[in-house]
């Protein structure tokens, strides 16, 4: 259905042709579209809701190529050689093991990923 449809317009909230949307809905209103049906030949009204709002990150911040560092102390000799083992390069500056983030996701591993990575306070 989607695919017929042409949209013509992406209105943020406050804008006119949303004021009485934004009136209704509040500040549950994200975006109102304007779409034209060439098959059916009719303009549709679209709008976007928040309807769930609750803490928590991104399931995936990393893509599987990533190089994402990993935290691995000195006496962990067996998991520094399965880091080897996986292509994992030592950062001398970082004092942390890179592995591409494929290799981490769902395993322990995943867990020693530095906090300040993941909510985007320090970068790679």
């Amino acid at each position: 259905m989607l695919k017929h449809m042409k949209s013509y317009a992406h209105l943020k909230p406050g804008q006119n042709g949303t004021k009485r949307l934004l009136a209704q809905y509040g500040k549950s209103l994200l975006c109102v579209r304007y779409r034209y049906d060439v098959i059916r030949g009719v303009r549709l009204k679209t709008v976007e809701l928040v309807v769930e709002e609750k803490p928590g990150c991104p399931m995936f911040l990393f893509q599987d190529s990533d190089m994402v560092p990993v935290e691995v102390r000195f006496e962990e000799t067996e998991l520094r050689e399965k880091l080897r083992r996986m292509r994992a390069r030592w950062d001398s500056h970082q004092k942390l093991w890179m592995v591409p983030f494929g290799l981490v996701r769902g395993t322990e591993l995943e867990a020693r990923i530095p906090e300040e990575f993941i909510n985007g306070s320090k970068n790679l």
